[in-house]
Order: structure tokens, then C-alpha cells, then sequence
């Protein structure tokens, strides 16, 4: 039998708060229904359970004063800087009352400021160093080919042996985030490294195996890849395991492709979401200049 200390939030709130356990089920068939992504529901019900069990009954029976207070002491807490539980509690509130019908109570929440923080971008040099850094070869595979396809963590872990194609050169990401397909080049370098990976190691179905027979590898094992690698290189930047799809992305800026272009190989859905790498990108060498200059390269005015 499970301890109450074994419970994840969600459980707890299903055990502990009335009527929590038909709201999360009406919210799982409106994800599927609407076609979003199932981490979407589990980032904002988490929320929604810890705010429950903190209240011990449904957001809409929790007065405004009430959420006023709470959220408060989450914006004031001193060991969350970010304000992430703060921001995370507001985008959880504003989703369940918009699920309840009670759009008035989501308007009247808090605004959520976006801060512009620029990606952190790994030049060419540290990505070479990071990339010799793993004494493992699956490890070093791992780090050069989120790079070499800007792919997201999960796209790693979702990865088959079958979305490879080596004569085409093409990588076959399915199913990612807001369930869209896309197709990325896969290098030649890249296609080199990934053969003499899969002569050696012999991956069963996903091209990165877990510890389990036939399981894929786990997030935090990615991550941890990140994190140890690291450790072996002369790096000194803020980075994580994402810093390799914004480098990607920042780079192909760099090398002159098109940023539609850039856009559908990241699976963005909006181009204001690519224009972020514009602001990091040494796109060129030519000093800035006015275009009337150029305008009248050959004729005086």
C-alpha cells in the first residue's frame, strides 16, 4: 500500500480535494479533443492540484482575495528569484477557469510581463571541446546530433532507428510539439558518426536505448549528459542541453539561411518565435551603415 508521502500532487489532490478527480478527467478529453500536447495538461494541472490541496477545494470555490493572497506570497517567495511558481500558478488558473466557463475570473488574474532574455549561444569552438568532452561514444552522439538538427530534448528520447534515412540524408521527427511531423537534413558528418554508433552499440527500435530492454532513454539522462560534459570542458557560459538547439538555429542565421526557412526546421509555429536568434546572430562583417550610402555609391548628391 502507498504511503500519502508517495503520492505525486495530482494523486494527492484526487484523494484529498472533492471533485478533483471529474475535473482532471473533463480536461484529459478536452486535450484530446482539441488535438494539444499532453504535457501541456500535466504543466497546468500540477498547478492547479497544488492550489487545490493548499485551499482544499476547487479553484472556482476559492475566493478572489484568497488567490489575491496566494499568489502574493509566490511572487514574494524569496527562494523562487524567477517567479516561475508564481508565473506557472497564473498560466494554471487562467487555463481552469477558462475551462469552467469563467473567462472573467482569467482576464482579472495577474499579467504575466515576458521578459526578453536572449538564448545563450555556444560558439563553433566550445561546441567542438563540448562534443570531445564524453568518454562514451553514445554520449557524444547524443550532444552533436541535437546540434546538427536543433532537435528538442523529447525528439532525442522519440527518435527510431526507422526516422533515420541515410540515403536521403533526412531525419523524420514525428509527432513533436503541438503534434506537428517535420523533416531535417542530417549531416554527413553527423550520418558517419550515427553508423559507427549503431555497428557498435546495436540500439533496439529507439536510436538511444534506456537501462530497461527495449525502453527509450530518459530526459534526465539527457540532461545529465549535458551537465557531466560540461564539467570535462574550459566552458563557462549559463547553458543547458536546449543551448544546442538555439546555437543550431543561431549559426544556420549566421550561415545565410532563411529564416522561414530556419522556422520550419525548428517546428516553430510562429516566425516572431524564430526572430528571437535575429538579436543574437552576427549575421554579417559589413559595418553598420545608412542605405542612402550605397543608394548613391557612384553619384554625389
Amino acid at each position: 500500500m502507498r504511503t500519502k508521502t508517495s503520492f505525486t500532487i495530482v494523486e494527492r489532490a484526487q484523494h484529498e480535494v472533492p471533485g478533483f478527480s471529474n475535473v482532471l478527467k473533463t480536461l484529459e478529453r478536452q486535450v484530446v479533443l482539441k488535438g494539444q500536447s499532453s504535457s501541456t495538461l500535466s504543466n497546468y494541472i500540477r498547478r492547479i492540484a497544488l492550489i487545490s490541496l493548499h485551499f482544499k477545494r476547487l479553484p472556482e470555490d476559492i475566493s478572489d482575495d484568497e488567490i489575491q493572497e496566494y499568489l502574493i506570497a509566490l511572487a514574494l517567495d524569496a527562494k523562487s528569484p524567477s517567479r516561475s511558481s508564481f508565473k506557472h500558478a497564473v498560466y494554471g488558473l487562467r487555463y481552469y477557469f477558462r475551462h469552467v466557463g469563467n473567462n472573467k475570473r482569467a482576464i482579472n488574474l495577474p499579467a504575466i510581463k515576458n521578459d526578453l532574455k536572449l538564448p545563450v549561444i555556444l560558439n563553433r569552438s566550445e561546441l567542438k571541446e563540448l562534443f570531445k568532452a564524453p568518454t562514451l561514444l553514445k554520449h557524444r552522439i547524443i550532444l552533436s546530433l541535437i546540434y546538427s538538427a536543433g532537435l528538442r530534448g523529447k525528439e532525442v528520447i522519440n527518435l527510431k532507428l526507422s526516422d533515420i534515412d541515410f540515403e536521403r540524408k533526412t531525419i523524420h521527427i514525428r509527432q513533436s510539439k503541438y503534434n506537428k511531423d517535420r523533416m531535417v537534413p542530417l549531416a554527413n558528418y553527423m550520418a558517419q558518426g550515427l553508423q559507427k554508433y549503431i555497428d557498435l552499440e546495436h540500439p533496439y527500435v529507439w536510436v538511444f536505448n534506456g537501462n530497461v530492454p527495449q525502453s527509450q532513454y530518459s530526459k534526465n539522462g539527457l540532461s545529465w549528459v549535458m551537465r557531466t560534459a560540461l564539467k570535462n570542458t574550459t566552458i563557462t557560459k549559463e547553458v543547458s542541453l536546449h543551448s544546442l538547439r538555439h546555437s543550431y538555429a543561431t549559426h544556420l542565421l549566421e550561415d545565410g539561411v532563411n529564416i522561414v526557412k530556419i522556422k520550419e526546421l525548428l517546428g516553430h509555429v510562429a516566425i516572431t518565435t524564430t526572430m528571437i536568434y535575429l538579436h543574437v546572430a552576427q549575421c554579417s562583417n559589413q559595418a553598420v551603415h545608412s542605405p542612402l550610402d550605397t543608394l548613391y555609391e557612384t553619384t554625389k548628391i
